[in-house]
């Protein structure tokens, strides 16, 4: 299975985004993970479309966009005109996850669906085949800093079983808690991609943080 560590702009210097994201483009990293939130589905306000465009210009790895944001379908077209390469969102955000699924693929950008720690894996099973990544929230969505949810382990071994029984080559995202002391944890329980942002931006050395996870 392929490891991908996608570190967190969250997490970094905001005074210093366009240096930080230089050392992610720089790092063995592949992904850039990029939180929105709009204060209404979770309880903070983080980037929007100017930041998210000065982000692509200063890197070419795929940015991987997370929308912590009621109605994601009303937006979904402008993150991707702004740089977006992948396009997660929120089951619980949307009355139509359908919509929104179509939207972004229309706009050109691969699809993700996340799920909050306290929503079921088994809510996922009819969009399954219809993603192309399933991001799990192994803290509650809203903020960084915080402790990885150890029961967000058998909830990846659960969508990973299922992806399996269905077929599919969905791939699983992790975000949370992530550092290179669980990682390797993480990915045995079948986990492709891991989220990572107090780890490494808080790290003497940044870069080799992302090397050591990846290689946990």
């Amino acid at each position: 299975m392929q490891r991908t560590v996608a570190p967190s702009m969250l997490s970094a210097d905001f005074g210093h985004l366009d240096r930080d994201t230089r050392m992610i483009d720089r790092s063995a990293a592949e992904w850039v993970h990029i939180d929105v939130m709009d204060g209404v589905f979770v309880p903070n306000i983080s980037f929007g479309f100017p930041v998210l465009k000065a982000i692509r210009r200063a890197t070419s790895k795929l940015l991987d966009v997370h929308l912590m944001i009621v109605s994601p379908e009303k937006y979904v077209e402008r993150f991707v005109e702004v740089g977006a390469d992948l396009v997660t969102f929120h089951l619980e955000a949307t009355q139509d996850p359908a919509e929104c699924i179509a939207r972004i693929r229309r706009a050109g950008a691969r699809v993700g669906m996340s799920i909050k720690p306290a929503t079921p894996v088994e809510s996922l099973r009819r969009w399954l085949s219809e993603v192309d990544l399933v991001l799990v929230m192994s803290v509650e969505p809203g903020f960084g800093g915080q402790s990885f949810i150890e029961g967000s382990l058998s909830k990846i071994r659960e969508l990973r079983a299922m992806a399996d029984e269905l077929g599919l080559a969905t791939l699983i995202e992790v975000d949370g808690g992530i550092s290179a002391a669980n990682a390797r944890e993480v990915f045995e329980a079948g986990a492709e991609v891991l989220v990572a942002g107090s780890a490494v931006f808080r790290a003497a050395d940044p870069e080799s943080e992302i090397r050591r996870i990846l290689e946990a």
